[in-house]
């Protein structure tokens, strides 16, 4: 067990919570995932307490908490760091879970003084152990009522109990099953494998912004090829993504895409994805290509040398990934990044050839970096040739800010002042006067007004 989890101030925070519980006579240990990761020996993110206190009982206790589920018998007990930051510590009274009639919560809870009967109602059995911060660092420490310790010198993930039942109570939970078994290298054993296929189709009874959720971790948390995989084995994607399942089969041209076809392809970019990833790149990654299934055409053998062509694919594939964020509740802000990654993924291609002021246009894309990164993903995920990559992430680190977006030297009030009445043409005037500034061809307003008057003749 890795003893730097102890200089972790999160640990110390929820280590006291469980002192203090003890010293009062209640039960009180680490539960969950936290436990999971200190015996992999990896940094826990939250560290989380069960106790036999109940809900009224923690908050009399401690001096700062917050309701956030008493019903369920959970309190966030929020406590100072030795910097003076903040800490919140979900603590959570043993409990039996009653029946899950909606298939995410329970309809009622039962609160226990017994831990063996609280990790029961757990998910997987390498979240269902405890740990006793008070016990030293040995096996005592280890309360594992539920085989997790066997599971994970396994690598398996298992559902604790039957597994349909565990799924039929939270359809979530078959989300989370590929999530783990990704992130953490694991199988998922067969039972719990042979459950998720048979109760697949009701994962669409989980809310969208759940299953968006989950499918985001999934891409970001460093594995989502396996993720993916696992997703499209267990019968789950044809349910969450059935977009990105017509992308198996569908051929491309070998001189361009060795590597197989789009779904192979798309498989390749979601392996570079690096753990912490931006959700929106990732996205933008698995949805690059998804316009090409619909607008796949053969060779035609007429054509002697004509080769497997996908004719607008980046426009179908906007409309689609347009289709698929809004079914799953993106926020707009996300939504129209992701969009513009798919959008512009084909513009590197002609980057030698665009003129100066397009080029400048292009690189002061919002988060450039990420359409950067989408490229390098996709040329090295097909051909391998970077020419274009280093061509526009060099002009991208070179260019100063200024002069990709410049302070405009002719506006609205120029063309207005210069005898222009306010129009729908005006857009377009103000963008030629502003590509003439971005090309350098203009330095001074006169010189931009003079452009707008080459072309569009004197004010009436």
């Amino acid at each position: 067990m890795n003893n730097a989890w102890e200089e972790n101030p999160r640990y110390a925070a929820a280590r006291e919570i469980v002192v203090t519980l003890r010293a009062a006579g209640h039960g009180a240990y680490f539960a969950g995932g936290c436990v999971r990761d200190l015996l992999l020996g990896v940094e826990a993110k939250d560290f989380d307490v069960a106790t036999s206190a109940t809900p009224d009982v923690v908050m009399r206790m401690f001096a700062k908490t917050y309701s956030v589920g008493a019903h369920f018998g959970v309190v966030l007990v929020r406590s100072l760091g030795e910097d003076g930051s903040e800490i919140a510590t979900e603590v959570a009274t043993f409990r039996h879970d009653g029946v899950y009639s909606d298939g995410r919560r329970p309809d009622a809870v039962r609160f226990s003084t017994d831990p063996r009967e609280d990790v029961q109602r757990r998910d997987f059995t390498i979240n269902g152990m405890l740990f006793d911060p008070l016990a030293g660092r040995g096996e005592e420490a280890i309360l594992d009522f539920v085989g997790g310790r066997e599971d994970l010198t396994r690598h398996r993930v298992r559902t604790i109990g039957i597994a349909k039942d565990r799924f039929t109570e939270d359809k979530l939970r078959m989300l989370r099953a590929v999530r783990f078994a990704a992130r953490l290298e694991f199988e998922i054993d067969a039972a719990t494998t042979a459950a998720i296929r048979e109760l697949a189709g009701e994962i669409t009874q989980v809310s969208l912004e759940r299953i968006r959720d989950e499918l985001t971790l999934m891409l970001t948390e460093g594995h989502a090829r396996r993720a993916f995989e696992l997703l499209d084995t267990t019968g789950l994607l044809a349910y969450v993504l059935p977009e990105a399942l017509r992308m198996k089969g569908v051929e491309q041209p070998p001189q361009y895409h060795p590597e197989g076809d789009v779904w192979v392809h798309t498989m390749l970019l979601l392996e570079k994805l690096r753990p912490g990833a931006s959700p929106t790149l990732a996205w933008g990654a698995l949805l690059h290509d998804i316009g090409k299934p619909a607008t796949f055409r053969p060779p035609d053998p007429k054509k002697p040398g004509d080769r497997i062509r996908f004719d607008g694919h980046v426009e179908v594939g906007v409309r689609i990934a347009e289709t698929v964020l809004a079914r799953l509740r993106f926020s707009n802000e996300d939504t129209e990044q992701i969009v513009a990654l798919v959008k512009n993924h084909m513009r590197f291609g002609d980057i030698l050839q665009m003129r100066e002021a397009t080029v400048k246009r292009f690189l002061r894309l919002p988060k450039f970096d990420e359409h950067l990164g989408l490229h390098w993903m996709d040329c090295m995920s097909a051909h391998g040739d970077l020419r274009l990559y280093e061509f526009a992430k060099e002009r991208y680190e070179a260019v100063p800010v200024e002069e990709m977006r410049p302070k405009l030297l002719v506006t609205g009030r120029d063309l207005i002042a210069a005898g222009y009445r306010p129009s729908p043409q005006f857009k377009e005037m103000l963008e030629v006067a502003e590509d003439a500034q971005l090309e350098g061809a203009v330095t001074t307003t006169q010189e931009g007004l003079a452009v707008v008057k080459a072309r569009w003749g004197e004010p009436a």
